[in-house]
């Protein structure tokens, strides 16, 4: 039997540092951090440069081993290496779902002694950006069914042809297909509708592909909700719902930066499905990663 360490042995066992030191490494001032703790901190938009300069590798299409080995855990590993080397290098990664954290899949923060550290903090709520998400999705859900409540101000939405769902981040089947709205009069109106896993949330996909928070914001306005009865498409900005979601996701717009088992920089933002989106992390989080790697 092999006393090989487990992967959790070995990130509790790791000489973890102040952020703020990481930081330095991308010369980015501890004041300019947004800090989370001691090891986890949110990067201002500001340091995306508008011609980033850096060298992109992207790991991607790569079936794990029975032991874990996948992409994450090689992006980490390249990083590690490279920086050994001494090329000045950055790991920019998805951030894990608890879906997956408690499932069969287990978390995406690594392996071995390729892992990025506070392993249990990244695999769990992190710095909120998936609940911020979630809240998001959501106040478009009551919004909606708000609207088909409120006669004075309705859109005059066909509930039949609702396709926004709810989002919560674990695995719930239960919760796949429901009717809402039950309870009389004041509870809405009875209709058909689910959850998704926040990562199938389309403002995730949405906060990955935006380039700032006007970009999001737009993004967000043109999200399709349904028709009306005449056949009209009714998007999110028809339900005046952008400017609260918005406020929802400012924070979570910044990319987080926490470190390697060796110290080095990494960049852990968003964290959409491959299944339902473009599988990766943020575009913003990219670029942050490619401006702070030649400063």
């Amino acid at each position: 039997m092999s006393n090989f360490p487990t992967d959790l042995e070995i990130a509790q066992k790791a000489n973890i540092q102040h952020i703020k030191h990481i930081a330095a490494k991308l010369n980015i001032p501890e004041d300019d951090l947004e800090y989370y703790g001691k090891y986890k901190a949110k990067l201002p938009l500001s340091y995306i440069k508008d011609k980033p300069q850096g060298k992109l590798i992207l790991v991607t299409a790569l079936s794990p081993t029975k032991y874990g080995e996948g992409k994450t855990t090689t992006s980490i590993g390249l990083s590690d290496g490279l920086n050994y080397i001494g090329k000045k290098t950055i790991a920019v990664l998805r951030e894990p779902s608890l879906g997956p954290v408690f499932g069969v899949k287990g978390g995406a923060a690594g392996g071995g002694y390729a892992q990025v550290i506070p392993m249990e903090d990244i695999n769990l709520h992190f710095t909120g950006d998936f609940s911020a998400i979630e809240k998001a999705n959501n106040l478009l859900s009551a919004l909606i069914d708000n609207n088909l409540q409120n006669v004075k101000h309705s859109l005059n939405i066909d509930p039949r042809t609702i396709s926004w769902k709810r989002v919560m981040d674990m695995n719930d089947r239960a919760l796949r297909q429901i009717v809402i709205g039950l309870g009389g009069k004041t509870n809405g109106i009875v209709r058909e509708d689910g959850f998704n896993i926040t990562p199938a949330s389309e403002i995730m996909a949405i906060l990955c592909m935006s380039k700032n928070m006007d970009d999001l914001q737009e993004r967000l306005g043109n999200i399709y909700v349904g028709q009306t009865f005449d056949g009209k498409p009714v998007f999110a900005r028809d339900l005046k719902a952008v400017g609260a979601m918005a406020v929802l996701l400012k924070d979570a717009i910044k990319p987080n930066l926490v470190q390697t088992l060796e110290g080095n920089p990494a960049i852990l933002h968003g964290g959409p499905f491959a299944s339902i989106a473009q599988g990766t992390n943020t575009i913003i989080a990219t670029k942050m990663g490619l401006s702070s790697g030649i400063m």
